[in-house]
């Protein structure tokens, strides 16, 4: 069952805490909003005025998850509201298919390939392969993972073999 990872409020008040919180940046990826990632999961916004936020890390272990929290909090804060708490949600578990493709596109121009495809249904029917990973740099695709942690436990380590460039890959999750 695929779940909606960005219910963007409707009521103008929440959705422009939404778009303050929206402006926070990945600490490992900065050119990524959390909004972009699919991090940014819910805003809501009380008739008291406080604002509770919920953010889905892209794994449980994510060690960026401490600094996106005290980011919300401090953007929402300067932004005027002084009640916010900011809650981690762990079920349902972030996907890639969250990721926007405004963000995937920002992945490549980065110098990280994006996740293609779509995660398989979890516990459900085949398990997809990956055959080949894009070089964001030159298009190839002759290129072969290194090590199945990059950068961070969330991206594959990859090499391309025609321009010799080495890049991080987003796994599909």
């Amino acid at each position: 069952m695929q779940v909606e990872a960005r219910p963007v409020p409707t009521d103008p008040a929440a959705r422009r805490a939404w778009n303050v919180a929206a402006t926070v940046t990945d600490p490992e990826v900065p050119v990524l909003t959390i909004e972009d990632l699919g991090v940014l999961r819910s805003v809501e916004l009380d008739d008291a005025g406080r604002v509770r936020v919920q953010l889905t890390p892209t794994y449980s272990g994510c060690p960026a998850l401490d600094a996106m929290r005290d980011d919300v909090l401090l953007a929402l804060t300067h932004a005027g509201y002084a009640d916010v708490r900011v809650d981690v949600v762990l079920s349902p578990a972030w996907t890639t298919d969250w990721m926007s493709e405004a963000g995937k596109e920002k992945l490549r121009r980065y110098g990280i390939q994006a996740p293609s495809g779509r995660a398989a249904a979890r516990g459900t029917g085949p398990v997809r392969v990956q055959l080949a990973v894009k070089c964001p740099r030159c298009d190839s695709l002759n290129t072969r993972e290194l090590a199945r942690f990059g950068s961070t436990s969330c991206k594959a380590l990859y090499e391309c073999r025609d321009c010799l460039e080495p890049f991080d890959y987003f796994k599909v999750l």
